[in-house]
């Protein structure tokens, strides 16, 4: 299936307050300052949103406020992947039940199957639930590829909506975007590469740095899709420091930090995560300060 959305989405950030929940105070500032900078989709309890370390009820939290605290005013997406295809299936019909508009579902990770077992994983899911899916292929954390003839297998099944790409490899992203066009869609998920998987024909992208500059994130998406690639190439640029910093050390580490410092409030990793470095702490304040953001903590 082809355009669930087109535009973009930020792979939000789950905020932990001091007493180590989920600060809802401060996830609800989150949301509303992503809608009223035209971010069309979020993306919830994805990688970025640290949810290997939430609990089961902690989850079931955040999907029931998310939906009541968004009201339709953006679609939203739960992430619902596993290193388990039985526990991703249970997940997503979770996430369905709850009221996801869509599901992102990253490859099974760690287990190492083969290109078959991602296609039978992906299978099952769709088999389970009636909401698009959007396929999640992040090779440097999961340990297995979705290669293009995979993709274009996985395109054939009814409600795959697209596939997430974070392989980092613009020659197999141009491939796998061959083989699904017309049959689902391509979306980036990779900063860094969000103009040419735009300019490739990618219908959106799913963003990490969108949780501190998501007005200028739906800037890009725009000026390439209106074919201003000067104007594109412009603002990329300028968003390059704000991107890299986000990765200065492992997501969320750097986003989490980032949003605290504007006052969003975003909290502290969850261990094994530790917070972002002194060093970095500085380092940030300036790429923000730099980008025009007022940096208040």
């Amino acid at each position: 299936m082809t355009n669930f959305f087109n535009g973009t989405a930020t792979a939000m950030i789950t905020p932990f307050g001091k007493d180590g929940g989920v600060d809802f105070d401060a996830f609800g500032r989150m949301i509303d300052y992503q809608i009223e900078n035209g971010t069309d989709v979020l993306v919830i309890l994805g990688t970025t949103g640290e949810p290997a370390t939430m609990s089961e009820e902690e989850k079931e939290a955040v999907m029931r406020y998310s939906v009541e605290k968004v009201a339709k005013r953006a679609k939203i997406v739960f992430g619902s992947g596993s290193n388990s295809t039985a526990h991703a299936v249970d997940a997503s019909k979770k996430a369905e039940a709850f009221g996801a508009d869509g599901l992102l579902a990253v490859t099974p990770y760690y287990n190492k199957c083969t290109q078959n077992g991602i296609y039978e994983y992906y299978k099952a899911i769709s088999d389970a639930v009636h909401i698009p899916i959007i396929c999640y292929n992040v090779p440097p954390r999961t340990g297995v590829n979705i290669l293009p003839a995979t993709m274009e297998r996985i395109a054939s099944l009814e409600n795959i909506a697209g596939v997430k790409e974070a392989c980092g490899n613009m020659e197999q992203i141009c491939e796998t975007a061959r083989r699904i066009r017309g049959k689902c869609d391509l979306y980036s998920g990779d900063d860094n590469l969000n103009l040419p998987i735009l300019a490739i024909g990618g219908a959106g992208l799913i963003s990490v740095a969108s949780n501190i500059i998501p007005k200028e994130t739906k800037m890009l998406y725009n000026f390439v899709k209106a074919g201003n690639l000067d104007a594109a190439n412009e603002i990329q640029d300028r968003m390059l420091p704000v991107i890299d910093a986000m990765f200065m050390e492992v997501n969320p580490i750097p986003a989490k930090a980032a949003a605290e410092m504007i006052g969003l409030g975003g909290g502290r990793p969850r261990a094994p995560l530790t917070e972002l470095e002194p060093a970095h702490k500085e380092e940030m304040k300036k790429v923000l300060s730099d980008f025009g953001l007022h940096v208040i903590a």
